[in-house]
């Protein structure tokens, strides 16, 4: 919001980033000090002073740049108690910190790139709308659904302020298609009033097994593997108990050969 010079300015209502056509009073080595009619003292230290020259240049010597007189565009950067700080840098819509998700904002197409279209929100950083959150409909290059220079009305996804990133849609503020919507509504119901049902198909809910269940379960599974040892181990058994009874029996019938022999 801009702000001429009035000396009828309510102070109650002036906040950070306003806007102000003011005039410098007087200058010092710190800086000046700037009229914006409000009742508290403005003050512009030099460090936000701007060449309009070069505006990337530090400015260094405050006399080379403001006279006394000279009305300059400034912004509120900060409200304090008993003086206002202000800026000649147009300071950002929006901070970092004032960024989050689900917040819908206006902003303009900057940039196209295969993955997607870079917005200008007034963030220190642009937006990015990635392809797939341009529109409902399949598209293939950004350039099919926007250009350069276009006013679009976007929503917040997410804010990665580690990583400078901020993930923006298009998609999610445009009314979804009546072909998609059929592809996604709910499953007709049967019967009318209170007897109405869902026409869903009811899948088999199986219970979680119990301890105990999954206890003999692998029992069962560690006998299973030993089977072919066990049936291997009692049939060797069969064996030795066969060969056992033959030596036995020989023995026997030999002693009782043996026996009969002495007696004749």
């Amino acid at each position: 919001m801009d702000n001429p010079i009035d000396s009828t300015t309510n102070d109650q209502t002036i906040a950070a980033k306003q806007k102000f056509e003011g005039k410098v009073l007087k200058t010092t080595l710190q800086g000046a000090i700037v009229d914006i009619g409000s009742q508290l003292p403005a003050f512009l230290h030099v460090s936000q002073v701007v060449d309009p020259e070069n505006i990337e240049r530090d400015v260094t010597n405050l006399d080379e740049i403001l006279k006394e007189e000279q009305e300059i565009t400034v912004w509120v950067k900060r409200v304090l108690k008993d003086h206002y700080e202000l800026t000649m840098r147009e300071p950002l819509l929006y901070e970092w910190r004032e960024l989050a998700p689900e917040m819908n904002l206006k902003g303009t197409i900057i940039r196209l790139e295969s993955f997607g279209a870079f917005v200008e929100i007034g963030a220190e950083r642009p937006g990015l709308v990635h392809v797939s959150e341009l529109s409902h409909n399949f598209v293939r290059v950004p350039s099919e659904v926007v250009k350069v220079g276009d006013e679009v009305d976007v929503k917040v996804l997410e804010v990665n302020r580690r990583k400078k990133q901020i993930k923006l849609s298009m998609k999610a503020l445009l009314d979804t298609p009546e072909e998609i919507m059929a592809e996604i509504a709910p499953p007709k119901r049967k019967g009318k009033g209170k007897k109405e049902v869902l026409e869903v198909e009811e899948e088999e809910v199986i219970p979680d097994p119990t301890f105990m269940e999954i206890a003999m379960r692998k029992a069962m599974d560690r006998a299973e593997l030993r089977r072919p040892e066990i049936t291997s181990r009692i049939k060797k058994q069969k064996r030795l108990d066969t060969e056992t009874d033959d030596i036995f029996e020989r023995t026997l019938t030999n002693k009782l050969s043996s026996a009969g022999d002495m007696d004749e």
